[in-house]
């Protein structure tokens, strides 16, 4: 079993390749229950943690950050900017912090290159389903006006490098037109049936670390026949596998696990054959779990496929 690396970022940060995911269940018990298993994470050797203001997990991953006894300095915090908060950037990142309880974030990302309102304007949504039927898009701030803010916010320190997240070859062309910056890390959906392949090599060149978000598939792609007979190979889980697949493509991958002993697992990871990575790779088939195709009108919030560059 391999150590998990860090990955260098083009600020000349490292981020480890595997982070823990941290959203809840959108219910403040659950949000204020996840402390617990952050703890447990800490404990399992897990050094970054990738929140989110939508996630309402904020607070619980400043606290387990304070109570785990590892120096700040020694662990990597992501956390994200909404799509309904572009007119409320410094408001919003103050907010972030406020929760977090700290006086930076290692990264700090654009959620998604669309805009949107909710009808309270600042609050968060509590239920995924709320989301979807509350969110409507609208055309400012553009992505790159709020990138705009964002360079600010990494000109201050108290955003230690910046990115995006859910941006596409199409989109990050039309972010380059006006940005100062190159995003350090772009955040997308990526496991073997959304392999990525060419968004991935397109961010490579233009030095952009790419991270996955429901890295795994969910129990479609864990119970794959390719993925079981890997992992009986190699005497580990189907999770691990699909892990270890995307540390060999340089990628970073933030599984959620609230269990401790699958914790642990998701960061003993097994060095795969590159014939292993390969025949893991021919399984994509563009299947999204996230995206259009979870709203009743098939766009995103009002983006279709074909704006988002997907």
């Amino acid at each position: 079993m391999a150590a998990i690396p860090s990955i260098k970022l083009n600020t000349g940060a490292q981020i480890p390749a595997i982070g823990l995911g941290s959203a809840s269940d959108f219910t403040a018990e659950g949000n204020a229950q996840a402390e617990k298993w952050f703890l447990t994470a800490f404990q399992a050797g897990y050094r970054h943690f990738d929140t989110a203001f939508m996630y309402g997990t904020e607070k619980s991953v400043g606290a387990a950050v304070r109570a785990s006894g590892v120096p700040r300095e020694e662990v990597f915090v992501t956390t994200k900017l909404p799509p309904h908060h572009p007119k409320y950037v410094a408001r919003s990142f103050d907010e972030s912090l406020r929760n977090l309880g700290l006086d930076y974030v290692d990264l700090y990302l654009m959620h998604w290159p669309l805009t949107v309102e909710y009808p309270t304007g600042f609050d968060a949504p509590s239920t995924f389903q709320e989301i979807l039927s509350t969110y409507k898009s609208v055309d400012t701030p553009t992505f790159n006006e709020t990138w705009a803010e964002l360079e600010g916010l990494h000109a201050s320190g108290r955003a230690r490098a910046i990115g995006v997240s859910n941006f596409s070859i199409k989109t990050l062309e039309e972010l380059f037109k006006t940005a100062k910056i190159v995003p350090a890390v772009n955040q997308v959906e990526i496991h073997p049936y959304l392999a990525q392949t060419e968004l991935l090599e397109y961010c490579r060149k233009k030095g952009i670390v790419v991270t996955a978000y429901s890295p795994t598939g969910h129990d479609k792609v864990r119970e794959d026949p390719t993925i079981v007979a890997l992992a009986e190979k190699y005497k580990v889980k189907p999770t691990q596998i699909i892990l270890a697949w995307h540390l060999a493509r340089g990628v970073v991958a933030v599984p959620k696990s609230a269990n401790s002993d699958r914790q642990k697992e998701n960061i003993t990871l097994p060095t795969l054959s590159a014939e292993d990575v390969t025949s893991i790779t021919a399984l994509d088939r563009n299947m999204r779990i996230w995206g259009p195709q979870a709203s009743p009108d098939g766009t995103m919030f009002g983006w279709t496929v074909e704006r988002m560059g997907w």
